[in-house]
C-alpha cells in the first residue's frame, strides 16, 4: 500500500469496526514500512514488532468475540521516548539511559492501550526532549519526509518523521515550548497540546513542571480528537492532573463556525520575522475561516519576545533541576546541545527565576484580558518552512523567538495544523488557541478549515515512500 493511500485513524477504526480491515494486515503493513523506511526517517529508535503483532492478534481477536473497545482498537501508533512502556526500553533519546526498562507504562501509555492501541515501538525525540537535533547522540536525528535534508520540526521529531511518512497512524508527542505543535507544522500534520493538566505526566520524563504538556500528533483533527480524548484524564498520579470532565471530541467536531469569534496576533509572526509566504498563508487561512462564517477581530498581546524570554528561563532552570545531577556527575553521557542549553541555566539565579514567574503571572493576565471577548486564537506556528538539518547552529540557545511558547506560558489549549506549502515544498501551518479544557472549540475549528481545504490530501511525494 502506497502512503497516498493509507487511512486515517478515523477511517481505519471504521474499517476495523465494520470488519472490513484486519488489525493484523495493518499492523504487519506499518510494520513492513517501518523496515523499508526507517533506515531513511530515523522515526523510530526501537521497533517492538513483537510486542505490535500480539497487540493485533489479541485486538483481532476481541473485535471477533464482540469485545471491541472503541475506535482506537487495533490501530498502530507510535510512542515517544519519554514516555515509559513497561518492558520496552524507554532511554529519552539519551546515552545516560541508554539501557533503561521500565516496569510500568506511562499513565497516558496505559489508557491507550486499554483503548486496544497497538505499539509499534518507541519514536525518537530530541534529548529528554530538549536537546536539539543531534548528530552525537546513540541514534541519528529524525528526518523530514517532505525532504529529507530537513528537520521534522522538535522535539517530537520522530512523531512527527513516522506519521508523515506512513510509519504509524498516529503518535504520542509532548510540549514544553511548541514540540507537539512544531513537528506538526514543519512535517505538515494537526498535533494538539492540550490545556496543562488535562493530560497526565505521570509515567513521562519531565522538563519543566510548571510547562510541560503531553498530547497527540496525527494526519487530522479527527484523528486527533480520538487520541486525546482516551489520553485525557484526571490522574492523582500527577500532581498537576485537573479533575475536569472530558467530553468526546469527535462527536463536538462538527460544528457551525457562524459567529465564532477569532483573535488574530498578526503581530506575532511579524516579530518572527515571518516569510511572505507564511503571511500569505496565513491571511489566506484566514480568509476560508471568514468564508466559513467566523468573525475575525485583530488583538494585541505583549511582544512574542517578552511571553518567549520568559518561558525561557522558567524552563531553563526548571530543566536544570531535573538534569543539573547527570550534568554535574555524567556530562559526557550528555549531547552537546543539551549540555550547552543546561550550563545557560547557571546563569540564572532563584531572584530571576521569582521575577520570570512574577512576570509570567503578568503576561497570563494580559492574555486573558486581551482574549476575553474572542473564542479562539489566530497565529502562526513557525515563521517558515522547516530549516535544514545541516543549518540548527540557532537550537544552543533561545535566541530565536518561537511562537508556540506564549501557550505553554499560559497553559491554553493550542492545535497546530497546515496552512499550505513553502515554494520549496515544506509544509506551512498556523495554530489555534482556546480557553481553559476548551479544547474542543479548536479541534472544531481546525476540523471546518481541513474539510473546507485540500492540503489534507496532500502527502509527500517521495518516491520511496
Amino acid at each position: 500500500m502506497s502512503l497516498a493511500s493509507l487511512p486515517t485513524i478515523a477511517q481505519a477504526g471504521r474499517d476495523i469496526a465494520a470488519g472490513k480491515l484486519s488489525p493484523v494486515e495493518l499492523t504487519d503493513l506499518m510494520l513492513s514500512r517501518i523496515e523499508a523506511h526507517n533506515s531513511t526517517l530515523n522515526a523510530y529508535i526501537t521497533v517492538t514488532a513483537d510486542l505490535a503483532r500480539k497487540q493485533a492478534s489479541q485486538a483481532e481477536a476481541d473485535i471477533k468475540a464482540g469485545r471491541y473497545r472503541g475506535p482506537l482498537h487495533g490501530i498502530p501508533i507510535g510512542i515517544k521516548d519519554i514516555f515509559q512502556t513497561a518492558n520496552v526500553p524507554t532511554t529519552g533519546h539519551s546515552r545516560s539511559l541508554i539501557d533503561r526498562v521500565p516496569t510500568a507504562d506511562a499513565t497516558s501509555v496505559a489508557k491507550m492501550t486499554a483503548a486496544g492501541a497497538i505499539c509499534l515501538g518507541k519514536l525518537a525525540t530530541h534529548e529528554f526532549a530538549f536537546g536539539g537535533p543531534s548528530f552525537d547522540l546513540p541514534w541519528p536525528p529524525a528526518r523530514n519526509p517532505w525532504n529529507t535534508d530537513h528537520f521534522t520540526g522538535g522535539s517530537s521529531s520522530g512523531t512527527g518523521a513516522a506519521v508523515t511518512g506512513g510509519l504509524a497512524l498516529g503518535g504520542f508527542g509532548s510540549d514544553t515550548g511548541g514540540s507537539i505543535r512544531l513537528p506538526a507544522a514543519f512535517s505538515g500534520l494537526v498535533g494538539i497540546k492540550p490545556t496543562y493538566g488535562r493530560v497526565s505526566r505521570s509515567g513521562v520524563y519531565p522538563l519543566s513542571f510548571s510547562l510541560d504538556h503531553a498530547g497527540p500528533l496525527a494526519w487530522t483533527a479527527e484523528d486527533c480528537a480520538l487520541m486525546l480524548g482516551v489520553m485525557a484524564g484526571y490522574d492523582g498520579a500527577d500532581p498537576a492532573s485537573a479533575d475536569v470532565a472530558v467530553p468526546d471530541y469527535r462527536k463536538l467536531l462538527d460544528r457551525d463556525l457562524t459567529g465564532i469569534r477569532i483573535g488574530v496576533v498578526r503581530h506575532f509572526w511579524e516579530e518572527a520575522d515571518a516569510t511572505s509566504e507564511t503571511v500569505q498563508a496565513m491571511e489566506t487561512a484566514l480568509a476560508v475561516l471568514k468564508d466559513l462564517g467566523a468573525r475575525l477581530v485583530d488583538i494585541k498581546l505583549p511582544s512574542l519576545q517578552d511571553y518567549t524570554a520568559t518561558t525561557a528561563l522558567i524552563l531553563l532552570v526548571e530543566a536544570a533541576a531535573v538534569y543539573q545531577d547527570t550534568l554535574q556527575k555524567s556530562p559526557e553521557l550528555l549531547g552537546e546541545i543539551l549540555r550547552k542549553r543546561l550550563y545557560l541555566a547557571s546563569m540564572f539565579s532563584g531572584a530571576d527565576y521569582v521575577q520570570a514567574l512574577r512576570r509570567r503571572r503578568e503576561l497570563c493576565d494580559a492574555y486573558n484580558a486581551a482574549t476575553q471577548d474572542v473564542d479562539v486564537v489566530f497565529t502562526a506556528t513557525a515563521p517558515g518552512p522547516a530549516a535544514r538539518l545541516d543549518a540548527m547552529h540557532w537550537f544552543y540557545t533561545f535566541t530565536t523567538p518561537l511562537l508556540t511558547m506564549p501557550f505553554n506560558l499560559t497553559g491554553s489549549p493550542a492545535v497546530a495544523t497546515r496552512a499550505g506549502f513553502s515554494s520549496s515544498g515544506l509544509p506551512l501551518s498556523f495554530q489555534l488557541a482556546g480557553k481553559p479544557f476548551d479544547e474542543a472549540t479548536v479541534l472544531a475549528v481546525a476540523h471546518a478549515y481541513e474539510k473546507a481545504t485540500d492540503w489534507v490530501n496532500m502527502r509527500p511525494a517521495i518516491a520511496k515512500l
